[in-house]
C-alpha cells in the first residue's frame, strides 16, 4: 500500500472503511466496491477525505453514499470515520456516474 501515492492510499482505505462498516451495520447489505466520486468530487485533504457524492456496490445494486474520513499522517490507518447510506441508484443512472454492473 506504501507504493501508491498518499491521496489515493486515503481514498482507498476509506473506501474499505465504508464498505466494511455498511457490511457490519447493514445486515441486508454485503458491499463489492465503492467509489468516492460518483455523484460529486470528493474534498482531498493532508490526511483526509470528505466524499459527499460517493456510491457503494451492494449485491449488483449502486446506492449512493456520503463519508468524511481522516487517517493517519501516512494514510495507513483510519481514525475517524462517518458515514451516511442513502438511496438505491436507478440502473438507468449508473453510466452517467461511472458506476460499472
Amino acid at each position: 500500500m506504501l507504493h501508491v501515492d498518499l491521496q489515493t492510499r486515503i481514498e482507498q482505505r476509506c473506501n474499505a472503511r465504508a464498505m466494511g462498516l455498511v457490511g457490519r451495520e447493514h445486515a441486508d447489505m454485503r458491499p463489492e466496491e465503492a467509489v468516492a466520486y460518483a455523484f460529486a468530487d470528493p474534498q482531498l485533504g493532508e490526511a483526509s477525505i470528505t466524499a459527499p457524492g460517493a456510491a457503494i456496490r451492494s449485491r449488483g445494486h449502486w446506492y449512493r453514499l456520503s463519508y468524511e474520513c481522516r487517517t493517519s499522517a501516512d494514510g495507513m490507518d483510519v481514525e475517524a470515520f462517518s458515514y451516511t447510506l442513502g438511496t438505491e441508484v436507478p440502473r438507468d443512472d449508473w453510466a452517467a456516474h461511472s458506476l460499472v454492473p
